[in-house]
């Protein structure tokens, strides 16, 4: 039996979701962030010596990070899918293949470091500070935010939205494991986007998989995807 150790908003909700899609069984150890700094709690130490989610173990094996474990999950119980989540791995050296390694390494390699500034530049000036540094923290957050943040991911939210325009899925036609590895930056990114009616293609991306009876069922075991 498979155990998932899963922290509220988190990329582990992508593994839950797979989970799901091949009726996988599996426990679920839910873990809350702190209420202040919004960290993981250092019980997950416990689990994996980096202490973060999403881990999960099966038997005696113990997998983190959300990639490796969306890969070995493929490997061992892929062919227990059906219908449209049949064909998880593309066959090598087709262009689904292809398709789907590269978006298996952008959603962390590219698109969650720009995720990540944007959200710790959000949040710098909302933390304590002495009052006269406030507006200066305020003004810096808002110039790199300017400068550097938004127009990367300005860049990358068209990159994915044309793309989309011609596939139903990042691979081409059929539902791969680049989809449940996007689905947490895909949700993050238009969650922090000021202009989400220009990536109509995305957006409607976002819907399919939101609809999903597989996605509303994680949803509801795991909780929402985006920190509120």
């Amino acid at each position: 039996m498979i155990t998932l150790h899963h922290l509220e908003t988190s990329r582990s909700q992508r593994i839950l979701w797979l989970l799901e899609e091949l009726q996988i069984p599996y426990d679920i150890v839910r873990y809350r962030r702190d209420s202040k700094t919004r960290l993981a709690p250092p019980e997950l130490k416990a689990i994996h010596p980096l202490g973060k989610s999403p881990v999960i173990v099966d038997g005696d094996v113990t997998v983190a990070e959300s990639g490796a474990i969306l890969e070995y999950l493929a490997e061992k119980y892929a062919s227990t899918g059906h219908g449209d989540v049949a064909q998880l791995v593309p066959v090598p050296g087709t262009e689904a293949h292809r398709q789907s390694r590269f978006w298996m390494h952008y959603a962390e390699g590219s698109l969650m470091n720009w995720l990540v500034m944007k959200l710790v530049f959000v949040m710098i000036p909302t933390r304590p500070m002495p009052f006269f540094v406030k507006p200066i923290a305020r003004q810096l957050c808002a110039q790199v935010q300017t400068l550097l943040i938004d127009p990367n991911l300005t860049t990358a939210l068209a990159f994915m939205d044309n793309h989309l325009a011609t596939r139903a899925w990042f691979a081409g036609d059929h539902l791969t494991l680049a989809d449940f590895q996007m689905s947490f930056p895909v949700e993050a990114a238009l969650a922090r986007a000021d202009d989400t009616a220009n990536y109509k293609h995305l957006s409607a991306y976002k819907a399919a998989i939101n609809a999903r009876p597989a996605y509303q069922k994680a949803i509801q075991v795991g909780g929402p995807v985006i920190m509120a």
